[in-house]
């Protein structure tokens, strides 16, 4: 990880994240303006399944890959590109992170760590109602792919509940 990177250079990118567009650009530029610009090589870890971190992230430039530990192996979920952003719910939740999440490719992320976010939310209410408001439209998605993946994988493991039952009855 390095921090010794020009932010200014990201400046315009930080409005392209969808959770930031409907604010003010005055309200935009003071959060970004208190916010820390992370640059990581591929493969390095931005975020550690299991640790706590009070701080979300808005990938400016690169990409990201999402994954959690199942049975000691790294289990792929998602790619995020320039404009996602991903660790919010530690702005909600003081509990550890459910996912790992390291850079694909060389990454610029912008890093919003919980006091800021809460002194921006106190400073400007009407600003970050609507961030808030973006922030649970993404979760909602969020929520709604993993309830459609569930869904799949039942389906799926409906047919092999169908197989065990055939096998079963050839066996005697």
């Amino acid at each position: 990880m390095e921090t010794g990177i020009d932010k200014e250079t990201y400046r315009s990118r930080f409005a392209e994240v969808l959770m930031f567009r409907a604010l003010s650009p005055e309200a935009r530029n003071e959060l970004y303006d208190r916010a820390k610009a992370l640059f990581f090589n591929p493969g390095e870890v931005i975020v550690r399944e299991g640790t706590l971190s009070p701080a979300f992230y808005a990938v400016l430039d690169g990409s990201v890959v999402v994954e959690v530990k199942q049975e000691e192996k790294d289990v792929y979920i998602c790619t995020l590109g320039s404009g996602s952003v991903f660790g919010e719910a530690a702005m909600f939740l003081k509990s550890a992170r459910t996912a790992s999440v390291r850079a694909s490719d060389p990454s610029v992320v912008l890093q919003i760590e919980r006091p800021s976010w809460m002194e921006f939310l106190r400073d400007h209410p009407r600003e970050g109602n609507k961030a808030l408001l973006a922030i649970v439209y993404g979760l909602l998605a969020k929520l709604r792919e993993a309830n459609q993946e569930l869904a799949y994988e039942r389906r799926e493991d409906n047919g092999q509940d169908e197989i065990d039952s055939l096998v079963a009855e050839l066996g005697g």
